[in-house]
C-alpha cells in the first residue's frame, strides 16, 4: 500500500464535533463526512449487507434488518433501529456495557457519487469526555472510512490478518496519530480550552498507537484494539 494512500484518505474526511438532545439529555455527536465515487446503492449495499461489511469494517452477524440484531465480530453489537434505503442507516451501538447511537446517512453527489455522513451519538461521561475527548471514537472511524473507501475502489486489504498487521504497522500508527490530530482539531474548533483539548488528543493518540511488548512472538497493541472503541 502506498503511504500517500491512507494520508490521502484522512485529507477527504469533514470531521465535526457537535452536541444534540437524546432522551432529555445532551450527548456528544462525532461527525465524519466524505464524498465517494461510487453511486448511492453501492455504498448502501457496502453498508447494510453482511458479506460486504465484512469486507471492510468487521464480519458481522444476526438479522439484519428493521427490528433485528446485529453483532460485529469482536466488536459493538446492537439493534436495528431506522432503515430507510438508500438514505438512512440507524443503530444502537453497544459495546463494553455502554449503549450508543449510529446514524448513516446517503445522499447523490454529482458525477454518480455519494455524500456519506455518519454520526455515532453517545452520553459521554464528563470525566471520560475530559480525559479522551471525540478522538476515542474518531480514530476508529477513521479507519473503518478509510476500509471502505478501499473497498468502494476494489483495492480492500485481502483479509482481517492484513488488516491487523497494517493497524500495527508504523504506517498504521502514523495514520492513527495523523487522524488524532485532525480529531484534535475539530474538537478545539468547539471552543473548548486549548490546553484541556491538547492533552485529550495527546491521550488518546498515545492509546490508539502505544506499542506493548509482543506476546507469544505476535506484535499487538493498543492500536489493533483501539479501533473497536468507535
Amino acid at each position: 500500500m502506498n503511504l500517500n494512500e491512507p494520508l490521502t484518505q484522512l485529507g477527504m474526511v469533514d470531521r465535526e464535533v457537535a452536541t444534540r438532545t437524546v432522551d432529555g439529555r445532551e450527548a456528544k455527536a462525532t461527525v465524519l463526512r466524505q464524498t465517494y465515487d461510487a453511486p448511492i446503492d453501492d455504498v448502501w449495499a457496502a453498508c447494510t449487507t453482511a458479506d460486504r461489511i465484512g469486507r471492510w469494517l468487521t464480519p458481522v452477524s444476526g438479522d439484519l434488518r428493521l427490528g433485528g440484531r446485529y453483532q460485529l465480530q469482536g466488536n459493538a453489537g446492537g439493534v436495528v433501529e431506522t432503515c430507510e434505503p438508500p438514505h438512512l442507516l440507524g443503530v444502537t451501538w453497544e459495546y463494553g456495557g455502554d449503549v450508543t447511537w449510529v446514524e448513516v446517512r446517503l445522499s447523490p453527489a454529482e458525477h454518480g457519487g455519494t455524500h456519506f455522513e455518519l454520526r455515532h451519538i453517545a452520553h459521554v461521561d464528563e470525566e471520560r469526555w475530559a480525559e479522551f475527548g471525540p478522538g476515542a471514537v474518531g480514530i476508529g472511524w477513521d479507519m473503518a472510512l478509510f476500509g471502505l473507501s478501499l473497498h468502494l475502489s476494489g483495492n480492500e486489504m485481502s483479509g482481517p490478518e492484513e488488516a491487523a498487521a497494517w493497524t500495527a504497522s508504523d504506517d498504521g500508527r502514523l495514520f492513527m496519530g495523523t487522524s488524532g490530530e485532525r480529531w484534535h482539531d475539530a474538537h478545539l474548533a468547539t471552543g473548548e480550552d486549548p490546553e484541556k483539548v491538547r492533552a485529550c488528543a495527546d491521550r488518546t493518540i498515545a492509546a490508539y498507537t502505544a506499542q506493548p511488548p509482543a506476546r507469544d512472538g505476535n506484535a499487538g497493541g493498543a492500536a489493533g484494539a483501539g479501533a473497536e472503541r468507535a
